[in-house]
């Protein structure tokens, strides 16, 4: 009998019927709310009912129309409705499927771009897993290890971690960029390298959000020097963060950015932007693909940008996102198993830690089982693994997320034992 690779591992026993929303309904009846949304996928909830009727009414039309070969209207449309969110400047668009073949388009334009072959990232950063988005990885060495050689000219500079460090921002900020200037002295030099590659908040390296003051100071940087400054926003944007892009809590901006993810609510397209000037110094051949720009999954777009702004959705990440963490940061007062609550928007991340400050990946995999069984879909993350990650839809309500934070305590409290009495409640 055939069967799914044994190395894909659920993280819950789940197998769903159908979706709506925040919500998940079990084959067997159960009912599931969402804090996992495909990791980050499905902003307008699962089966919103515009994004499903645009996708219907495309493919009764047309599905697949290679868009090198013919044009079709949804491409059109959402190139358009992205321009009325993408950064001042970014002009040019080019189609994908996933967040890694995005990467992969973005690092080969910076260095056709620049002439340079060197791409420096940051400790934690995670960019996919094929050959170039994996040697760009850094937040595990699961996603590279046993697959040398990797891509060369890749190096990897300090991330403002402050909580790993013991530090304030401040601090970790002017370490970071210290190492960074440190590695363009020592390891690639300024007219070697193409381009900073960075998450505006860390993914799969432990839900970090990347310190505004770090983002200017990269964007100084590659002015000085003449870097390409790519923002990989495959999961911190389209409204993740409570701001469209990951990158506008800061006043940086990129030079080439990368989306994928909750652009379409579920189906698979993925883009990068820049300047025209920057996008036509890519060589003729080298931006192409069979499925990139699919004629249901640009309808798609086209609807959840719809959606995201009649709805107020970025809004409503903000005020959700607070409400979120301002819930974890009590069940933290009330649980020292939980050494750190951080994150921003609806994209955020509890830090599991030992008595003695040690990561604690057995507990965090435990509340992560035990949220299923509260009827919660929670995800970890980080290079320790001790990161439980919560990630609702943009569409979550004020009573979905009380909800959600009952059922996340009551998972913690499962685990980590009852509440010490000098807490509180």
């Amino acid at each position: 009998m055939t069967s799914l690779s044994p190395i894909l591992k659920q993280a819950t026993p789940v197998v769903v019927d159908h979706a709506l929303g925040s919500w998940i309904y079990a084959t067997d009846g159960q009912e599931y709310l969402d804090f996992t949304t495909g990791i980050g996928v499905t902003s307008t909830g699962h089966c919103h009912p515009k994004v499903v009727a645009a996708a219907r009414e495309q493919v009764g039309k047309i599905i697949h129309a290679q868009y090198t070969t013919v044009m079709h209207k949804p491409l059109l449309e959402l190139t358009e409705k992205l321009g009325e969110v993408l950064p001042a400047g970014l002009d040019s668009v080019f189609y994908a499927n996933s967040g890694s073949e995005a990467v992969e388009a973005a690092i080969r334009l910076a260095r056709m771009a620049t002439g340079r072959p060197n791409i420096v990232v940051f400790q934690g950063g995670f960019h996919g897993r094929t050959v170039a988005a994996a040697s760009l990885t850094t937040a595990g060495t699961k996603f590279s290890a046993g697959y040398a050689p990797l891509m060369a000219g890749v190096h990897m500079s300090a991330f403002p971690y402050a909580y790993r460090y013991g530090w304030d921002e401040a601090t970790a900020v002017e370490f970071a960029l210290k190492e960074l200037d440190y590695l363009l002295k020592t390891r690639t030099a300024p007219n070697d390298t193409a381009a900073f590659l960075i998450e505006p908040a860390l993914g799969d390296g432990g839900y970090l959000p990347t310190p505004p003051a770090f983002m200017e100071g990269l964007r100084e940087r590659a002015d000085r020097h003449g870097i390409k400054l790519i923002f990989d926003e495959v999961q911190a944007g389209v409204g993740r963060t409570g701001r469209f892009w990951g990158h506008q809590h800061s006043s940086a901006s990129p030079d080439i950015l990368i989306t994928a993810k909750g652009i379409a609510s579920g189906f698979p397209i993925s883009a990068i932007a820049a300047s025209t000037e920057t996008m036509s110094k890519a060589w003729p051949g080298s931006q192409g693909g069979t499925y990139g720009g699919n004629a249901a999954a640009a309808a798609a777009g086209v609807a959840t940008l719809g959606v995201i702004e009649e709805e107020g959705l970025v809004e409503n990440a903000r005020i959700r996102g607070d409400q979120l963490q301002a819930g974890l940061k009590e069940i933290q007062a009330r649980f020292p198993a939980i050494g750190d609550v951080r994150g921003i928007g609806l994209m955020q991340g509890i830090e599991f830690t030992a008595a003695d400050g040690s990561p604690d990946a057995a507990t965090a995999a435990s509340v992560q089982q035990a949220t299923t069984k509260q009827k919660l879909l929670t995800l970890t993350c980080g290079p320790e693994s001790n990161v439980v990650r919560l990630i609702p839809a943009l569409v979550a309500t004020e009573n979905e997320i009380e909800a959600g934070l009952s059922r996340f305590e009551a998972a913690v409290g499962a685990v980590v034992g009852a509440v010490p009495a000098e807490a509180g409640v």
